[in-house]
């Protein structure tokens, strides 16, 4: 576990991306199938039918065996879509097994842009997230770009309602001790990792 304190969050940030981009390909095929033991027959994975997942980039754990899986159990599937314009804008768009995909402006594979596919982050069940580091209070440091933390602001507004689930994905090394969180991070429900569980005080396992 990385200490935090006396760590910018640029710092900490570089840290730990450097830790996860360290780990083999063996050990990520490893951790892939831990996380897949650890979510796979989970209630939570097993109930919902609208799954957001993301595509690994930058050494972040490997969540495809949970796409395949509830695209094999006919659960209706999405990856995060960057917009053209405004550019600081993601949304979430079906994905359908083998579909060809292409890397948006970050290099990370996406479907094509098509609106008709897409759905609003509130009608999702749950949202499977990539992180940089958490804490065992639902914390979480991103990538910096802020796109996760723009589409759930309306959670802060909201005073009823616990649409969608969001689980972090990690590491077991990406984990803090206590994350430095500004005022626009969005808390989520757990961290599932390739050891276990961290759900913060009130949340779900």
């Amino acid at each position: 576990m990385i200490v935090a304190e006396g760590l910018s969050r640029p710092a900490l940030r570089r840290q730990l991306r450097q830790a996860r981009r360290r780990l083999s390909a063996v050990q990520q095929r490893q951790a892939a199938r831990s996380l897949y033991r650890q979510l796979s027959q989970h209630p939570l994975f097993r109930r919902a039918r609208h799954i957001a997942l993301y595509l690994p980039n930058d050494g972040e754990i490997d969540p495809r065996p949970l796409l395949r899986e509830a695209q094999r159990r006919g659960k209706a599937t999405y990856l995060p879509v960057l917009n053209a314009w405004p550019r600081t804008r993601m949304v979430f768009q079906r994905i359908e097994p083998n579909e060809r995909l292409k890397p948006n402006r970050f290099g990370i594979a996406e479907p094509a842009f098509c609106r008709a596919r897409q759905r609003r982050i509130w009608a999702l069940d749950l949202v499977l997230m990539p992180l940089v580091g958490f804490d065992e209070h639902g914390g979480r440091l991103g990538m910096g770009g802020g796109f996760y933390d723009r589409s759930l602001a309306y959670r802060t507004r909201r005073k009823k309602g616990h649409k969608p689930t969001l689980l972090g994905l990690a590491h077991e090394s990406q984990k803090v001790d206590r994350l430095p969180l500004a005022s626009w991070d969005v808390s989520l429900q757990a961290t599932v990792t390739d050891r276990g569980w961290y759900a913060k005080p009130g949340g779900t396992h």
